[in-house]
């Protein structure tokens, strides 16, 4: 008890202030972003993204553009390494969780929602007072892996330790999903796990919450369109909000679950 307390004293406390404070991105790895006057329509970025997320597409004025899936894209750099005319970087933004898949995509949602301004401090005020008051004083989370590699849950995983420490909001994880407010789903759902996907969502009291977190869970990711998976928890379960990432940092995570926590204040 007394090393504990010691080592207490020594350290600190080393709990991040996210989201009422940001965090520095020095070592962050974002989404790509597509500088279009530097762009030429070449296609090579197209031809090597392992997961097919960036696609060619035509702007309001006619012209053919290169854009990119969110929910789709695993953060692998390699379109940023590849191209010719050095038009795509990897930005800093991690948080990138909307409430509905087509503001991730290449669509008039999507180009909308990239304008839009950053709520994550003013909405992580509201995060405690919103799960006091929606929820009971507090917020259970079932996490459901749903043929996932693990990198996602490793980084859910994260969440419970004294650096993110997610319980200081009132949140915690749960065994069963008879106790549980929200899901928290990994994975492309797999045949095996659709069914387990199925009795997992209805086995959660209502109203209940659900989180597609990474891209697998967001859309397939590399396993889209195989013959083992249904390409996202979506076509399964109806989803609240979609965590994009391969895998999305702890930080992320919290932004999403603080997203789907106020799309239920508004309902």
């Amino acid at each position: 008890m007394f090393n504990i307390i010691k080592k207490s004293i020594q350290h600190g406390v080393v709990t991040v202030d996210y989201p009422k404070k940001p965090i520095k991105t020095d070592f962050i790895t974002g989404k790509p972003e597509i500088d279009i006057t530097k762009c030429n329509v070449c296609g090579q970025c197209i031809e090597r993204c392992p997961s097919g997320a960036i696609v060619k597409y035509c702007r309001r004025d006619g012209q053919q553009s290169i854009g990119i899936n969110v929910d789709e894209c695993i953060f692998c750099s390699l379109c940023a390494d590849i191209c010719p005319q050095g038009a795509i970087a990897m930005s800093k933004e991690f948080e990138l969780a909307k409430k509905s898949r087509d503001e991730l995509r290449v669509t008039e949602a999507g180009i909308k929602a990239g304008d839009e301004r950053k709520d994550c401090e003013l909405i992580g005020k509201q995060l405690k007072h919103n799960i006091n008051k929606y929820f009971g004083r507090s917020l259970n989370i079932r996490e459901v892996d749903a043929g996932s590699c693990n990198g996602c849950d490793n980084e859910a995983n994260a969440l419970n330790g004294p650096y993110n420490d997610i319980e200081r909001f009132g949140i915690s994880f749960v065994a069963s999903p008879r106790h549980a407010d929200m899901l928290l789903v990994t994975g492309p759902t797999t045949r095996n796990m659709e069914l387990a996907l199925i009795k997992t969502y209805n086995a959660t009291p209502d109203p209940k919450l659900v989180v597609a977190l990474g891209a697998c869970a967001c859309s397939g990711g590399i396993f889209k369109d195989s013959y083992a998976t249904r390409n996202g928890i979506d076509s399964i379960v109806p989803v609240d909000v979609y965590i994009p990432g391969c895998p999305p940092r702890p930080q992320a995570i919290i932004y999403g679950i603080l997203k789907a926590v106020e799309k239920h204040a508004r309902l």
